[in-house]
């Protein structure tokens, strides 16, 4: 979750770490530092809360120097201030870290025993003493490098600096990414490469157990036992333009508006239109002889693989089993011989989902990751990698990649129906001209903005929001529930229609908006059922379907959002759009932070 960036540099690097941090904002955090070398002295700043607090610091206490590291943290062992934000400085060394140093209680005893003092309640001041102890013993700093990585447990990404050498960045990686950039004269390290967007675009990505000593010609990788390995530089395709917010009040609302061209951008890589074929380089051989799909992410990713079991049991005739990361990997469970296994995540760094997948890898399945990241974590361990092509969201709220992760599920259960013999003829090519339709009917539904908004203002006065839908809708009710969680702090439940009864109706009154997602499809008649039970209680519906949907309702619902009518294999992509607005304008006349909602991180990359 924590953002670590690091600079050899021709200017200042202060201004340069912390405008590389505020690229890595979108993580989450609650404190932020940076440290400098200057004349071979570290100096250090830290601040509690927002980067601006940091910017005041420096200014009252300016750092000198062209080298050095800096970081946002989002607390886990310690409470958020400022004496235990990073960096962390021991001796020689200062560093800053993502992660958990699981023995860290057993090392700090250890190193207590040595007469260390300790200032922070971190576990990654620990790492900071130790590397001092093992350079003050004489060792190099690749040996000792060796030695701290046989001597931590848990998992890390690492970034040093050491006194006494002005050119040297050190930074090392278990089971939390790390990159190093490449400049003209300078070089970089980073925990995302977005964080390295307007200083370079040539990116080197550290493997499981690697470190890297990086000097201002260049960088040398090793291994965990210190032998040489090459790590080739990639091209990024990130620019510093690509992560503004344009002429959006915020990151989310700009990422709303994406999602036509995100969505278009991801089925360009896996739909020819002309031909009516979707094309999924590395599966189409595998589809037909496979026994079970196991679908698995977490939050939002989730519920785009919840949406893809409806679809690929119903239209691609495939079984499939769906599970958070954080549970399946404790489940132990049993998995079929030639099962596939798919990974739903948007960094490709989610720490669940990663063990995850090296629990299904164990089990003999082939390895499938949907990832916004093709050089993640995740990524690099899969067979087969379905990259969506939304480009860096930047908003906590996930919109545009979950849009995006759904095109590529549906794009997958039309290869599955066609490989195992429920779509054919007619009904595939509608299915693929559905399918090539969602950009321009993302974009419809973006026009309903105005009418959305307006409601949401009845919505930001809540107390408490229950959203209704079967189906697909009933995923589409649990993300829209989500959103208005994460950003608006209002609490709101997802349910599946039927279900009201058993539970849910006992809280509804004349103060509990009902959100219903309805479309008129197989299911709207059942759906009317449960709204009316639910309007019969005083509950204030608002309905979302399409016009022969707010035909056959009627004046029940208090208010209506009357979508684009499409193709029903669609509409869960499509309805997505109206509730993330609502979710959207309810936070801002609520005045909370949008993009970066209190407590959240963008990747979790701890368990």
């Amino acid at each position: 979750m924590c953002g670590i960036i690091g600079v050899i540099a021709n200017d200042p690097a202060a201004p340069m770490l912390v405008d590389g941090l505020r690229r890595l904002e979108y993580r989450g955090y609650d404190s932020a530092g940076v440290a400098t070398l200057d004349h071979g002295a570290i100096g250090c700043r830290r601040a509690p809360g927002k980067l601006n607090n940091l910017d005041e610091k420096l200014r009252a206490e300016p750092l000198a120097g062209v080298v050095g590291i800096g970081h946002t943290r989002w607390a886990t062992h310690g409470v958020p201030n400022e004496t235990n934000a990073h960096p962390h400085v021991a001796g020689r060394v200062a560093v800053v870290h993502n992660g958990i140093i699981e023995n860290f209680r057993a090392l700090r005893a250890e190193l207590a025993q040595k007469g260390v003092t300790f200032a922070s309640q971190t576990d990654t001041e620990v790492v900071a003493h130790l590397l001092d102890d093992l350079l003050e013993q004489g060792l190099s700093i690749e040996k000792a490098m060796v030695a701290l990585m046989g001597k931590i447990e848990g998992m890390f990404s690492l970034a040093f600096l050491i006194a006494g050498d002005e050119e040297v960045l050190v930074g090392a990686r278990r089971g939390a990414p790390l990159a190093v950039g490449w400049g003209k004269g300078e070089m970089f390290l980073a925990s995302d490469a977005i964080a390295l967007a307007p200083f370079t675009q040539q990116v080197s990505y550290l493997d499981e157990d690697d470190f890297v000593v990086v000097r201002r010609d260049g960088a040398t990788f090793f291994d965990a036992k210190g032998n040489r390995v090459q790590r080739a530089p990639v091209n990024t395709q990130l620019s510093g333009a690509s992560i503004g917010k344009g002429n959006h009040r915020h990151f989310m609302e700009k990422e709303i508006y994406e999602q036509p061209t995100a969505v278009g951008e991801t089925l360009a890589r896996y739909l020819d239109p002309v031909a009516r074929e979707v094309r999924l380089p590395g599966l189409e051989s595998d589809l037909a002889a496979v026994p079970r799909i196991t679908l698995v992410a977490c939050g939002t990713a989730y519920y785009a693989a919840l949406i893809g079991k409806y679809w690929l049991e119903q239209v691609g005739r495939m079984p499939v089993e769906v599970d958070v990361a954080s549970e399946f990997r404790y489940r132990n469970a049993p998995m079929p011989e030639d099962g596939m296994a798919i990974f739903v995540s948007q960094s490709g760094e989610t720490a669940d989902t990663l063990a995850a997948l090296n629990y299904a890898r164990s089990q003999g399945q082939t390895i499938v990751t949907i990832t916004n990241t093709e050089t993640s974590t995740m990524a690099r361990a899969s067979d087969v990698v379905l990259p969506t092509h939304a480009g860096p969201e930047i908003g906590v709220a996930a919109t545009k990649t979950f849009t995006c992760q759904l095109s590529v599920l549906l794009a997958l259960t039309i290869a599955c129906g066609k490989a195992r013999g429920a779509l054919e003829g007619d009904k595939l090519h509608a299915a693929v001209e559905a399918l090539a339709s969602l950009p321009s009917q993302i974009g419809k539904a973006l026009r309903m903005e105005e009418e959305v908004k307006a409601i949401a203002n009845v919505i930001a006065d809540a107390r408490d929001v229950l959203y209704l839908g079967r189906g697909t809708s009933y995923v589409v009710a649990m993300e829209g529930a989500l959103k208005l969680k994460e950003i608006s702090y209002i609490h709101a439940e997802g349910y599946a229609a039927g279900e009201m009864k058993h539970g849910p109706i006992a809280l509804i009154d004349e103060h509990v908006p009902v959100i219903v997602v309805a479309p008129s499809d197989e299911l709207f008649e059942k759906t009317m059922s449960n709204t009316q039970e639910a309007a019969a209680r005083e509950g204030r519906i608002i309905l979302i379907t399409d016009e022969e949907g707010a035909r056959q309702a009627g004046d029940l619902p208090e208010h209506v959002i009357v979508m684009p009518t499409v193709n029903p294999l669609i509409s869960p992509v499509t309805y997505a759009v109206p509730v993330q607005m609502l979710a959207y304008h309810a936070a801002v006349r609520k005045g909370t932070d949008v993009d970066q909602p209190r407590n959240l991180a963008k990747s979790v990359t701890v368990e």
